[in-house]
């Protein structure tokens, strides 16, 4: 068994939770977490806890949150903390003068295979590309952006079928015991890091999703908006804007759970009523099978109850 570390962990939403309850639950010792300030969300503005930080608080873990990262008095709580390695996932860019203060150095988790997919987003963009396989990587923390020595690896298949949402948690669960791997590795002095070589072309970057480029073009092909829709389900949705003839104005939907089909959409600008669900005419004469949907205003609903009590003929791509 190896020596026991003393860890600090730095991180904010949920996905950083399991990894930071698998450390907690392990023979290490967590001695301090790291998380956003509270933010104020919603209408009413009210200040927003991370998840993070309601698994710290819960748990009974020492917490700070800072403003800046190059605070001097939160530089000298993380030095009076005395751990021997920070573990970061889903954090903040931290400077050199954090992340060079443990003995054995600060390690990150992020999902995907790097080099490949650098940024915010790798879960979202490995599936919006259509891969058949992704994963985790740790790697040692320096001044780029995700690009410091990589620890460890561990791959996994993508069903065709699968959203970011089920892809998340599987990564998730893989990033939980990579990072104890990782620590144990780290702790024995057995892991060789390697230096990342830097790739080109659209895997290489997985740029934060807005909601400029998480809308909707029908103008390409149907199994590129499938892997589209996937990648963004449940969040932060696909979506796109109808025409409504009846109300004549512009309504946005999100679309969720797609499928790809080999029926023909009669309609060349607007959905159309299926018995297994609501056609949407795509690029090159393809077609897109919907089977939830969410229109503003309303709660997402399967495509069969949405058509219970919607007209699809009244809505189409553009106006007229």
């Amino acid at each position: 068994m190896s020596t026991p570390l003393r860890i600090v962990f730095m991180g904010t939403p949920s996905f950083a939770v399991r990894i930071l309850a698998e450390l907690q639950q392990s023979q290490h010792q967590v001695v301090g977490v790291v998380t956003v300030a509270d933010k104020p969300a919603g209408r009413g503005q009210q200040l927003h806890q991370s998840a993070v930080k309601q698994y710290a608080l819960a748990n009974n873990l020492s917490l700070l949150q800072p403003e800046k990262l190059r605070n001097e008095d939160f530089i000298a709580d993380l030095t009076n903390l005395k751990a021997d390695l920070f573990v970061v996932v889903a954090f903040r860019m931290l400077p050199e003068v954090v992340w060079k203060l443990p003995r054995l150095g600060t390690f990150n988790l992020h999902a995907s295979l790097l080099p490949a997919y650098r940024g915010a987003a790798p879960i979202n963009w490995a599936l919006i590309n259509g891969d058949t396989y992704t994963g985790v990587s740790t790697f040692l923390i320096n001044e780029d952006i995700d690009a410091g020595s990589i620890l460890l690896q561990e791959q996994i298949e993508i069903g065709p079928n699968m959203t970011f949402g089920e892809l998340h948690d599987e990564l998730q669960e893989l990033g939980a015991q990579l990072t104890l791997q990782t620590c144990k590795g780290l702790a024995d002095s057995k892991i060789i890091p390697k230096i990342q070589k830097p790739i080109a072309g659209k895997r290489a970057l997985a740029p934060k999703l807005f909601k400029e480029n998480t809308r909707i073009n029908w103008a390409l092909n149907a199994e590129d908006l499938h892997n589209f829709v996937r990648g963004l389900d449940p969040y932060p949705a696909a979506w796109c804007a109808l025409w409504s003839t009846q109300k004549e104005t512009w309504l946005q939907f999100k679309i969720y759970r797609t499928s790809l089909t080999n029926e023909k959409c009669l309609r060349q600008n607007g959905p159309q009523a299926h018995k297994e669900g609501i056609l949407f005419p795509c690029g090159n004469q393809t077609t897109l099978l919907v089977k939830e949907i969410q229109m503003e205003g309303k709660k997402r609903m399967d495509s069969k109850s949405f058509m219970a009590g919607n007209d699809l003929s009244i809505f189409q791509y553009s106006q007229k």
